[in-house]
């Protein structure tokens, strides 16, 4: 749990025990930060479909969590990133119900986009993504 305003909580998302390890830990530094339970539990579901995704695609990767002040707003800040696959086409991926994986709803990316107050992906072929989102109290 971060003490201070930088500091940052990393969970490597190794095996998947590490997706309900790194939703735990969002929606604890949430609480800290005053978020009300929906809020947290929003922001929990978020990382724990990040995590899945780096899981499900990756094989491995990290989240980290931070607490974020910008001018007068406070809030907090997950990085997903993974240095897998990438995403061919990104803008499917961010569609409903699209899904590469047979057994997947596909609503994991657009859900997130949708959930959080910011969202910023970049992914690159044979590279990895990277996924940024941010809530604001």
């Amino acid at each position: 749990m971060p003490e201070g305003k930088n500091r940052a909580t990393r969970i490597d998302i190794e095996q998947e025990s590490s997706i309900y390890k790194a939703s735990e830990a969002a929606r604890k530094i949430a609480s800290k930060l005053g978020f009300d339970n929906i809020k947290q539990c929003k922001i929990a579901t978020a990382v724990s479909e990040l995590a899945t995704n780096i899981h499900r695609y990756a094989g491995s990767g990290f989240i980290l969590i931070r607490i974020i002040d910008i001018g007068s707003r406070q809030g907090v800040e997950i990085i997903a990133e993974d240095i897998g696959p990438g995403i061919a086409d990104l803008k499917s991926a961010l569609m409903d119900n699209f899904s590469t994986s047979a057994g997947s709803l596909g609503i994991g990316l657009p859900g997130t986009q949708r959930m959080m107050d910011e969202f910023e992906i970049e992914s690159k072929t044979g590279k990895g993504t990277l996924v940024k989102i941010r809530e604001w109290l």
